[in-house]
């Protein structure tokens, strides 16, 4: 009776082992937080139409599982975004992030794409959440995009002062390329929509979502492959698309950065908020 009783000890241990080791499925969703009226295609889609012009939904995302939630891109509020682009449909993110029903201060970690206004700037909004940026991304635009010959477009300084402010309070986590950045949560490199962009992929209960932020800006960008129309290198930007379709068992289930047919493709459940399934 005492061997059964080790016996089955270990073998609880051992299951309990490989239960922690298990990712959660997570459950993602896609907010929509404002609208950029009539934008031309040829600014999202390389040799685009530039007569043809679409409202732009800007989006986060959320993944929420594993006792975290888990905000991919922070959007944007200060007033000088919503003077220059005149956003329709506008809520503040951290608002829209509520309709989905999680409040701000209960944001764990906020997983940065890329440091462009439109996904970075409301990043103080989430003030108890863990920041995670590409390490090149974040020492490139805190240093040499400012030097002669660097590329600053899209970045806003206040931005990046902010992120270095919650490097010396110990929230920011800078990721080398590649990995795991949580159970479940792989982040990857090589759209080159900015210096050091990245893309996330979740594990998640209808199998792997990618959650490409503008590494694609359309689904049209993956069903021609064509690249994007603003990144640093266009063959690298395709690599990442082919990349991306053999993570995933269902192509549906890469999420483009700015497409309104996400909102069409998979089931509402909040204004402006759908989950991915």
């Amino acid at each position: 009776m005492r061997t059964l009783t080790i016996a089955t000890l270990s073998f609880l241990g051992v299951a309990l082992t490989a239960l922690a080791q298990t990712p959660p499925q997570y459950e993602v969703y896609a907010i929509r937080y404002a609208t950029l009226p009539q934008f031309p295609i040829s600014a999202l889609v390389k040799g685009g139409d530039a007569a043809v012009k679409i409202d732009v939904p800007c989006y986060v995302w959320l993944i929420r599982g594993g006792g975290r939630n888990i905000l991919v891109d922070s959007g944007f509020y200060r007033p000088q975004f919503m003077k220059q682009w005149k956003p329709a449909d506008f809520v503040r993110p951290d608002e829209a992030v509520a309709r989905a029903g999680v409040k701000a201060a209960d944001i764990t970690d906020l997983i940065i794409s890329h440091a462009h206004w439109d996904h970075l700037d409301g990043a103080d909004l989430f003030p108890n959440a863990q920041i995670w940026i590409q390490r090149d991304e974040y020492v490139y635009y805190t240093a040499d995009a400012w030097q002669s010959g660097g590329k600053h477009g899209g970045i806003d300084p206040a931005d990046m002062a902010y992120l270095l402010r919650e490097n010396t309070a110990g929230k920011l986590h800078l990721v080398d390329g590649e990995q795991e950045i949580l159970p479940g949560i792989r982040v990857y490199t090589g759209g080159r929509h900015t210096f050091a962009s990245q893309y996330v992929t979740v594990t998640a209960k209808p199998g792997t979502i990618v959650l490409a932020s503008d590494n694609v800006y359309l689904y049209q960008n993956l069903d021609k492959h064509l690249p994007i129309a603003q990144t640093f290198d266009e063959q690298s930007n395709l690599r990442a698309q082919e990349t991306m379709k053999t993570l995933v068992k269902d192509p549906r289930l890469i999420i483009p950065g700015h497409d309104p047919a996400v909102l069409q493709r998979f089931p509402k459940v909040a204004e402006g908020v759908v989950r991915i399934e």
